[in-house]
């Protein structure tokens, strides 16, 4: 399953000319089981540190917001507690020093009937803002590794077919 998903993220946003996204999804497959956040703080340092997540985040969560197809999951959603939640998050996958102590993304999307076309927007729309902060391609990437085994918890369980474009 995570496998065709994954070929099914590259093959979408290689025809929206995100590359980056395509590149990143088929690189995650080597780490299909990683949980733990990485040892290092390389990728940390290559995102700016926190500086530099939460500016991402920053941009990020107004486009969420402003998409007719993600603002529907968001609304009611404090966007100031959502950025800050985010912010932590990243930055302890990335190897910082923070800790994210939200609820579990099982717990969070639990009844949102989130699904692959939906995680699949929110991908695009985090490339989007990492492009306009000026994140180097190969630390969006490996963000964006360590963030798609998520996907599990996030999507919902039902067949979706994937949307036709």
């Amino acid at each position: 399953m995570y496998r065709s998903l994954l070929f099914f993220v590259s093959a979408r946003l290689r025809r929206r000319g995100l590359l980056a996204g395509a590149g990143l999804l088929l690189a995650c497959s080597a780490r299909l089981a990683q949980a733990a956040p990485p040892t290092d703080d390389s990728l940390y340092q290559a995102w700016g540190g926190k500086a530099g997540i939460r500016a991402v985040m920053d941009d990020f969560v107004p486009r969420l917001y402003a998409d007719a197809r993600m603002a529907p999951f968001f609304k009611g959603v404090d966007p100031e507690h959502l950025g800050a939640q985010l912010t932590e998050q990243l930055c302890q996958e990335a190897g910082g020093p923070c800790r994210y102590t939200g609820a579990s993304m099982k717990l969070l999307h639990a009844d949102l009937n989130i699904q692959r076309r939906d995680f699949l927007a929110l991908v695009e729309i985090l490339q989007q803002a990492m492009v306009a902060q000026g994140i180097p391609f190969r630390a969006q990437n490996r963000m964006l590794a360590r963030l798609a085994p998520m996907h599990r918890d996030i999507i919902s369980e039902t067949n979706e077919a994937p949307a036709a474009r």
